[in-house]
């Protein structure tokens, strides 16, 4: 009888068989894959914390160049970002949906606003 490890590696090379994994900044990205079937999630920084994951690896002037590449786009996305007027208007082509989202943080919950941005889906 098989060990338990080596079923779920089994289990899991199975289910990422067909998985393609590819880091590239997210323009080439979409550009690259960019088909009638493929579905992007994109969750960039938020507006107004952009420096957030590094100085300089992703700039406010890309929401804008972001709106203009997914409303060109062949495929369908999904968009997370918080829920400023800014957002709201850079992605007015889209449909934009708000949600109210609990994070804790130091055992305290505090609820936040963002949008769920979708194109063609």
């Amino acid at each position: 009888m098989p060990c338990a490890v080596c079923l779920l590696l089994d289990a899991a090379h199975e289910r990422f068989s067909s998985v393609t994994i590819d880091c590239l900044p997210w323009q080439d990205f979409i550009k690259r894959w960019d088909t009638d079937g493929t579905l992007f999630f994109l969750d960039p920084p938020y507006w107004g914390v952009e420096d957030y994951y590094g100085k300089g690896q992703f700039g406010r002037e890309e929401f804008e160049a972001m709106a203009q590449v997914l409303s060109g786009v062949k495929g369908r996305f999904i968009l997370t970002l918080n829920d400023v007027p800014e957002v709201r208007r850079i992605f007015a082509f889209a449909k934009i949906e708000p949600v109210t989202i609990g994070y804790s943080c130091s055992g305290q919950r505090t609820e936040a606003r963002e949008v769920i941005i979708t194109g063609r889906v």
